[in-house]
């Protein structure tokens, strides 16, 4: 019907699929486990949930995913800006979380920036 706005398709995700997200955070790399990856109800974020992390079924612990763990104690949803994702893989086996250190090439960054340029038209606030 005329005039009727359908909801957006959603892609269903199964229980069993596993997203690795790599991301910056303060100048380290954060690598992440979840179950559900969406587009943010927050413009410019995404939305991870169900964060996933190793069993404590064996003796040995591994002190980067502990630390992780602990930093996201309690966290029912996190929101990471858009423009601090590296990627985010859809994985069929679910890896150790980790923290390491962002070799961004030497001394030099790039400069943090907007998702938009400004329009090189735009006259400015009419007079």
């Amino acid at each position: 019907m005329k005039g009727q706005v359908k909801p957006p398709l959603v892609r269903q995700m199964a229980s069993s699929h596993i997203f690795k997200i790599m991301f910056v955070n303060q100048g380290k790399v954060y690598e992440i486990y979840a179950r559900k990856v969406s587009q943010g109800r927050l413009f410019g974020f995404i939305e991870v949930e169900e964060l996933v992390f190793g069993e404590r079924t064996t003796v040995v612990v591994d002190p980067g995913e502990e630390r992780i763990k602990n930093e996201f104690t309690g966290v029912k949803c996190t929101m990471l800006p858009m423009h601090s994702i590296l990627r985010i893989d859809e994985v069929k086996k679910q890896g150790v979380s980790k923290i390491s250190a962002f070799e961004g090439g030497g001394n030099v960054s790039q400069f943090p920036m907007g998702m938009y340029s400004p329009a090189g038209n735009d006259p400015g606030p009419k007079k």
